[in-house]
């Protein structure tokens, strides 16, 4: 094959000046996505989609605590924890959200030592990262059990409206099945990580190229995802 018939490598265009430069950045057009692979791109799509069905369950939330007319529970009272004979509010949610947030600085030196090639330390980093999922969800799972000995039901709660229930186990428990998704599939590309599977090529799901660690910033754009509604909701339910 003649030179000329080779492809000729892309050239980035330069950013456009002033007003134009500012719609560029915002624009969805071929300079945005023209790099994209079809992982992260579809990984992007369905974040997308899934933000707008958490946010119709906050609107719902919100919706249902502004127009009952009856009190609300007291997030203080109903989330404590006796400790000691004293009642500490929010400690168990402070905790969870203590290593949630902890597990996407691990799961962003995973993706740097991905991309770096070091198999080790980004599998011990996403195996660390799943593990502080499995704490999460282990703890979601208490509180679900110690309000539920408590009396509240999705039609009822013995602290006042009775949309409290339905809506804190609809949200909590939707993303708490995110959160044991993402366990789960931390746990399957840290294992093929950890054997080498991307750089000999082994065949299977996840590991199609040779050498190439994308599936581990994949994975962390749904981890980072999982932990930012983690945020609203922390901010709706438990101090609102």
């Amino acid at each position: 094959m003649s030179q000329s018939a080779q492809a000729k490598p892309e050239i980035a265009l330069p950013r456009p000046a002033g007003l134009r430069g500012f719609a560029s950045d915002w624009a969805s057009d071929q300079r945005a996505f023209k790099n994209v692979s079809w992982g992260k791109a579809m990984m992007w799509i369905f974040l997308l989609s899934d933000t707008f069905i958490f946010g119709c369950f906050l609107v719902a939330y919100m919706t249902a605590r502004v127009s009952t007319a009856i009190a609300w529970p007291n997030p203080s009272t109903v989330f404590a924890l006796s400790i000691g004979g004293k009642e500490i509010p929010l400690i168990l949610i402070a905790i969870m959200t203590f290593v949630l947030i902890s597990s996407s600085g691990t799961m962003a030196m995973a993706v740097n030592y991905g991309y770096r090639r070091d198999r080790r330390k980004a599998a011990i980093l996403m195996l660390t990262t799943a593990l502080f999922g499995a704490i999460f969800v282990g703890m979601q799972a208490f509180e679900w059990t110690k309000l539920i000995t408590e009396g509240v039901r999705p039609w009822g709660n013995p602290w006042g409206a009775a949309q409290f229930g339905s809506t804190f186990f609809m949200i909590t428990g939707f993303h708490g099945t995110h959160v044991s998704i993402g366990v789960i599939f931390l746990v399957i590309i840290a294992r093929k990580v950890w054997r080498g599977d991307f750089d000999t090529e082994k065949r299977g799901f996840f590991t199609s190229r040779k050498g190439n660690y994308e599936i581990v910033e994949i994975m962390g754009l749904y981890w980072h995802f999982v932990d930012l509604v983690w945020v609203f909701i922390f901010a709706f339910f438990y101090l609102w």
